[in-house]
């Protein structure tokens, strides 16, 4: 977990810190709007991703306080990753995204997608 003199000032920057890149976004949209996955549920449904990527976004979220990891004591081994009470604070920032992003597609004429990144 971070200290606050290890965050930046400003409140945006601080949000860009815990989940500004694109793996961390769609690792989160995943459980907050699918709740509680598997690594592999990650794989499946973040298209381009890769084992080491997601790994390290895993554990830097549940460094972070946002993802809680749940082992279960079975053979094989099974991994569970959901939110953390901090991490469903989220939502609403997720939900003004989602309606964004919804609203920016109808902007665009038809047959016409924007760049992927």
């Amino acid at each position: 977990m971070l200290t606050k003199d290890e965050l930046p000032d400003c409140p945006v920057a601080t949000t860009v810190r815990l989940i500004g890149n694109k793996w961390k976004l769609l690792i989160i949209r995943n459980m907050m709007y699918g709740g509680t996955q598997r690594f592999t549920d990650f794989i499946k449904n973040v298209p381009g991703i890769s084992k080491k990527v997601l790994t390290d976004n895993l554990r830097a979220l549940e460094a972070d306080g946002l993802v809680r990891r749940k082992v279960f004591a079975e053979m094989p081994p099974r991994v569970e990753y959901s939110l953390s009470v901090l991490g469903k604070t989220l939502k609403p920032v997720f939900d003004a995204l989602m309606a964004w992003g919804t609203e920016y597609k109808k902007t665009l004429p038809k047959g016409k997608q924007p760049p992927m990144p």
